[in-house]
């Protein structure tokens, strides 16, 4: 990985590329270092289950929050502001 990536240049990614490339860069790391520096073949879809988990998780943090049906009735009534 170059350096481009410690000092916070994203080399053009979006934020939402960031944050995956983070997550799974992250996820890696934990990995690699739980399975002892090496991942056996076998571990692949172990790997890759958790890799999976936390692309969702930095999705879902990415994701606005959803808004109640009631909720959107009241921002429905108000109008712009000034």
């Amino acid at each position: 990985m170059s350096d481009a990536y410690v000092v916070g240049d994203p080399d053009g990614l979006s934020p939402l590329l960031v944050a995956l490339r983070d997550a799974i860069a992250r996820e890696l790391h934990a990995q690699v270092a739980l399975r002892g520096e090496r991942i056996e073949l076998a571990d692949l879809p172990e790997v890759s289950y958790q890799v999976t988990i936390q692309v969702e998780r930095a999705l879902r943090a990415r994701r606005p929050r959803r808004q109640s049906p009631v909720e959107r009735l009241f921002d429905e009534d108000r109008g712009p502001i000034d």
